[in-house]
């Protein structure tokens, strides 16, 4: 990386304010490509009382008014409910009896009652909260569908991962709230520049190679493609990305004896599960991984995985943007 570059990051920062179990759920879920848009029609929608269409993945849906109890069954519909100042009555978690998303404001969670676990939701618990909403994905609970509907509207986008901006804008239109959506959005578009800017500018950005690492307790590591969510935020960046890794697609799987393909000009990384069962210590401490042109520069970073895993969505992004600009401007110094 250049001294230019490193100069850049220097002068430039910024100052803006358990996981992972569900990419283990179905990797599509992380991955995968899948219809998330949606529009609703209807006169004086989201207005209190009025009912509007809104179109999903499973065809159109009513919805009657601004709800006010809503339950989320995944991650990404968490995000968007709290993105946009709604805390739901009820939530999926990863695993049975864990915490929801950690990187979420602890006060916007307070009250959330936990409706079961990702792609398994307790029908009986979610009728008890009497929702006037649901939100969730073809992905996880298509099978849940038709029982879901009885109970209340249910939206559900195609899938998550790299749909996140879709999804978005479709849990928006359900929820009443687009307006609030176009701010959201707007906020986070004036980021992605700020710290564009922040790495040198667009062609510096550009020439740089950033990866992303998971090691993963019970499979091979893996080195992330374009068709993800943290994928995106690279796309957004503007960042280069090294060429096997620039593609469509979910992951390159790689042994510990092919690490040396995980090799850019700055590396995240971080470990779902315990690190030696994920091969992270080992890698880390061998020779290859040591001599990565990454690692030799002091800019190989170690980050949360539940933030990069869970995060799908504004808030997790933004979150994202700040550990991305906080790691590599504090090691150009």
């Amino acid at each position: 990386m250049s001294t230019v570059f490193r100069t850049a990051l220097t002068r430039r920062r910024l100052a803006v304010a358990a996981a992972t179990a569900v990419c283990a759920l179905t990797l599509g879920a992380c991955g995968g490509s899948g219809s998330g848009s949606g529009e609703s029609t209807g006169k004086g929608a989201g207005a209190e009382g009025d009912t509007r269409v809104v179109k999903t993945v499973m065809g159109e849906v009513e919805v009657h008014g601004v709800p006010e109890r809503v339950v989320v069954l995944d991650t990404d519909a968490l995000d968007s409910a709290v993105t946009l100042g709604v805390t739901p009555v009820g939530a999926t978690a990863v695993a049975d009896r864990a915490p929801f998303s950690t990187y979420l404001p602890a006060d916007e969670l307070k009250g959330i009652e936990p409706v079961g676990v990702i792609a398994e939701p307790n029908l009986e618990a979610i009728a008890a909260l009497k929702p006037d909403l649901i939100l969730s994905s073809k992905v996880r609970d298509e099978k849940n569908y038709a029982s879901l509907s009885k109970i209340a509207p249910t939206v559900f986008s195609g899938t998550t991962g790299p749909t996140w901006r879709e999804n978005f804008q479709l849990h928006a239109d359900a929820l009443g709230r687009k307006k609030e959506a176009a701010t959201v959005v707007a906020d986070y578009e004036a980021r992605v520049e700020r710290l564009t800017e922040a790495l040198g500018g667009a062609a510096k950005a550009k020439a740089t190679t950033v990866g992303f690492v998971r090691f993963v307790e019970g499979a091979d590591t893996r080195l992330y493609l374009n068709d993800t969510f943290v994928g995106s935020l690279f796309k957004d960046l503007g960042v280069g990305r090294p060429a096997n890794q620039d593609k469509d697609g979910f992951s390159l799987d790689v042994s510990p004896e092919q690490i040396d393909k995980a090799d850019a000009d700055v590396i995240f990384h971080s470990t779902y599960g315990d690190p030696e069962k994920a091969k992270e210590t080992g890698i880390t401490g061998g020779p290859l991984w040591k001599n990565l042109d990454a690692v030799k520069k002091n800019m190989a970073f170690e980050v949360d995985d539940n933030l990069w895993m869970l995060g799908i969505g504004y808030t997790g992004a933004s979150r994202i943007l700040d550990a991305m600009e906080k790691n590599i401007t504090s090691s150009a110094r």
